[in-house]
């Protein structure tokens, strides 16, 4: 099992770089960081300080979407990172919450961001794609590999990863969630003529080394209420008592009244209120190492190739410690 590092790009700058270093030096191999404009630090220049600044770690977004740059842009600073460093980014996608929605317009659909992922991928390593009619193909590329993996919770968005990504991404780590998903995902690739088992599995949450399980669940209690907002999307979608969505990952939001993206990732967030303890033990890892490990072999057995490690919390380092020194090793032996 791989492990990556998820953080939002704060200033100073300086100190996200400093932590992706830390979790190189610790066993991780990936770095990713949130993608929201008006939220954050633009996280494709600190990538470029972040790579400089390591030695293999693979950085990239979890999520970019295709609303907020123009693909050929976005094709374009991967390859630019990918030329300068030797292929060690990859794009993290989806439809687009908080960027889009604190700029005041709705996510992408689900046929722009299949259509954005295949014309990404094809730019970024050198080959033709049309954008808006046009014909494009960015010359100066060699060699250049950029691998595109979606975040995904719905019936169709698990469709679309399986057609056409290179990875998954679920932002939660329930492994009865886990399984179905990533087994819906496979069923798509292998209708879709795809080998399933090339397609890497990655699952997102918040990790909290510690024996205050009351603690813990407070400064991780705010990742419910983010994954609330695609949760009570897929609700507004199918319906309340869909089979089409698990009630195992939507009941939770019934208490849900609003959200403000002001607070959007935090410890503290009062938009996460409404989440239950139970909700943030499933979803998250928390408690001692043990208890990460036992979670974490659970994930591998369901089909999970990595684990990124949300840090918006006030363990940061002692948390990405605490995975060098008694989790990553016994996951990756």
């Amino acid at each position: 099992m791989d492990f990556g590092l998820v953080l939002q790009t704060d200033p100073p700058a300086s100190a996200v770089v400093e932590l992706m270093r830390r979790a190189e030096r610790n066993g991780f191999r990936y770095g990713w960081t949130f993608d929201s404009a008006v939220l954050w630090q633009e996280p494709f220049v600190i990538y470029s300080q972040i790579l400089a600044n390591t030695e293999k770690l693979t950085v990239g977004p979890m999520v970019t979407n295709p609303g907020t740059r123009t693909w050929e842009v976005t094709a374009s600073t991967f390859a630019t990172l990918n030329d300068m460093y030797g292929n060690r980014t990859v794009c993290g996608i989806g439809r687009g919450d908080s960027a889009m929605r604190v700029a005041g317009r709705a996510p992408n659909t689900l046929a722009r961001l299949g259509e954005a992922m295949d014309v990404i991928r094809d730019l970024a390593e050198g080959r033709e794609a049309e954008v808006g009619g046009v014909p494009l193909r960015i010359p100066w590329i060699n060699d250049g590999k950029l691998p595109v993996w979606m975040a995904a919770y719905g019936p169709k968005a698990l469709a679309l990863t399986g057609q056409k990504a290179d990875g998954f991404i679920l932002q939660l780590a329930d492994p009865y969630l886990t399984e179905s998903m990533v087994t819906a995902v496979r069923t798509a690739a292998s209708d879709a003529g795809r080998d399933p088992d090339a397609i890497t599995i990655c699952v997102a949450a918040p990790a909290y080394v510690g024996d205050d399980l009351t603690h813990a669940r407070n400064q991780c209690r705010w990742f419910g209420g983010m994954v609330g907002n695609h949760v009570a999307d897929l609700v507004s979608r199918y319906g309340e008592h869909s089979t089409a969505v698990p009630e195992a990952l939507t009941s939770y939001i019934k208490a849900r009244d609003g959200y403000d993206y002001s607070h959007h990732g935090r410890a503290g967030n009062p938009s996460a209120d409404f989440v239950p303890d139970d909700i943030v033990d499933r979803f998250c890892l928390l408690g001692p190492a043990s208890a990460h490990i036992e979670k974490l072999m659970a994930l591998r057995e369901v089909g999970v190739d990595q684990f990124a490690l949300y840090a918006m919390h006030d363990a940061k380092e002692t948390t990405i410690d605490a995975y060098g020194s008694e989790i990553i090793p016994p996951l990756t032996r």
